[in-house]
């Protein structure tokens, strides 16, 4: 059996970010999430979400309760940096590998993503994964006639300064002490 580790959501405008995690074999799986609160002004300019991600991925191994000597395959993305320091500090080099995560455990996480962003209201385009500029337009308009969800935005990244909608956001935001 084999533990597999994956991200959905990290470089959407809307929600935190969803980690899943799937056994082959059993086919277990199992998510948590990132709330967006990492991924806005003070906390994203941390990278406080890096050690999120560690939490999450080792809450969801001991929810499916990782059997001695099971490998690790854990995305590559720049997400999981801090997590795979972890994991090896933990359970050693032989153990966790970094892979392209594809087929089941990918979709599966992608479609827990999708289902929390709808959960808000929100419909994401069909083609959302091939066309990701016009996926973040969409969602970036959803914002604009739903002023009420901004608080489901991760407003963190300096250049969504540039857009009216997020300029008071960045400015209220930059005005309050850290969280």
């Amino acid at each position: 059996m084999t533990v597999i580790i994956d991200d959905a959501g990290v470089g959407d405008l809307l929600f935190g970010v969803v980690i899943g995690a799937y056994r082959r074999g059993s086919q277990e799986f199992s998510y948590d999430i990132i709330d967006v609160k990492y991924f806005r002004s003070h906390r994203f300019a941390r990278k406080e979400y890096l050690k999120q991600a560690s939490k999450v991925v080792f809450k969801l191994l001991s929810k499916l309760k990782l059997r001695p000597d099971e490998p690790i395959y854990i995305c590559k993305g720049y997400i999981f940096d801090e997590a795979v320091e972890d994991l090896t500090r933990k359970y050693g080099n032989g153990r966790i590998f970094r892979v392209k995560v594809t087929g089941e455990p990918q979709d599966l996480t992608e479609t827990a993503y999708l289902d929390e962003i709808r959960n808000l209201g929100y419909r994401p385009l069909k083609e959302r994964a091939d066309k990701r500029a016009k996926s973040f337009f969409h969602m970036m308009r959803w914002l604009k006639n739903n002023p009420d969800k901004l608080k489901y935005a991760k407003t963190g990244w300096p250049r969504l300064s540039r857009y009216r909608l997020f300029r008071s956001h960045h400015q209220v935001r930059s005005q309050k002490s850290p969280r």
